[in-house]
């Protein structure tokens, strides 16, 4: 059982503030600063469900760099294959959150992984087709991205990342197995405005006419709903206290990997990704360390 991840991987510089946000104002609060990047952050989660994983990503030759090749090796992330490119910064990215713990703002300076391309894909194609499953993330470029897709047989999971990045996947959508996007994200993937069950449910078969197998679309306090050809379900979301919503999608995507891996269906999947994004949610770091098989199951 092995997974190979191409994303990103940075350092998170965040900041919650401890009281209502002030626009134009310095907020009282805590910074913090850890490693990120949601490539990296849902190989950290797979980690924790004892799930072996590979990177392919960009990194600088920077003192990030070092930080975040000494935290993976730690947790037992192969970055062994990584593009080092002497001279570049590595990613960062900079958010702030409100006292209830979401994102309320963020800054990402992801430009190296523009250099994650498909040239670099293919020195390393042997690694995707002895893979079980391919995760990537938005931040890559396009052309990698549909280079990937139609490049291999197996199964391919993607995170569209954000409403910007989202469009990427408009041209590789029939080679993804399993697509993880939040409300927005699918109304630009589907064409549809969501307003309420019924026209999520049509944003829903819109992406899988276009060739997705699987498509959870995930709606925050709302749940999830998860589809697939002739069947869809909507998963309440577990009860939580929430302390860090950010890591809360990459949680999801590690959940939905590990179900995969295991041979859950549809509706197992589901509430098997939504007990994960629980878990992180309830933490007060993107990865919450008690995250492991057990909480899922």
């Amino acid at each position: 059982m092995s997974v190979v991840i191409i994303g990103g991987v940075n350092i998170d510089i965040g900041g919650i503030s401890k009281a209502p946000l002030v626009p134009y104002d310095s907020n009282p609060g805590k910074v913090m600063i850890s490693l990120g990047g949601v490539g990296r952050n849902i190989a950290h989660n797979l980690c924790l469900l004892d799930v072996p994983v590979t990177m392919l990503t960009a990194l600088g030759d920077d003192a990030f760099a070092d930080q975040i090749k000494k935290s993976c090796t730690a947790l037992g992330i192969d970055l062994s294959h990584a593009r080092i490119l002497p001279g570049r910064n590595s990613s960062t990215y900079l958010y702030i959150g409100g006292p209830d713990g979401d994102m309320h703002l963020a800054v990402s300076d992801m430009e190296i992984c523009e250099e994650i391309d498909p040239a670099y894909i293919e020195q390393n194609i042997r690694l995707l087709e002895e893979a079980d499953a391919i995760v990537i993330d938005a931040n890559l470029p396009e052309e990698t991205i549909e280079y990937i897709c139609s490049h291999t047989d197996r199964p391919v999971f993607a995170d569209p990342v954000s409403t910007a990045k989202a469009p990427k996947l408009f041209e590789a959508l029939s080679g993804i197995t399993i697509l993880k996007p939040n409300k927005i994200e699918a109304e630009i993937l589907s064409g549809i405005r969501i307003t309420d069950e019924e026209s999520l449910c049509q944003a829903a078969e819109k992406i899988l006419q276009a060739g997705v197998k699987r498509v959870f679309i995930s709606l925050g306090k709302d749940g999830v709903l998860a589809a697939e050809k002739e069947y869809m379900i909507h998963i309440p979301a577990p009860a939580v206290m929430v302390k860090n919503a950010t890591g809360a999608g990459d949680a999801f995507m590690a959940g939905l990997v590990w179900a995969h891996l295991h041979g859950r269906g549809l509706e197992e999947s589901a509430k098997a990704a939504s007990k994960a994004a629980a878990v992180a949610v309830a933490g007060s770091e993107t990865i919450n360390p008690d995250l492991n098989e057990d909480r899922i199951r």
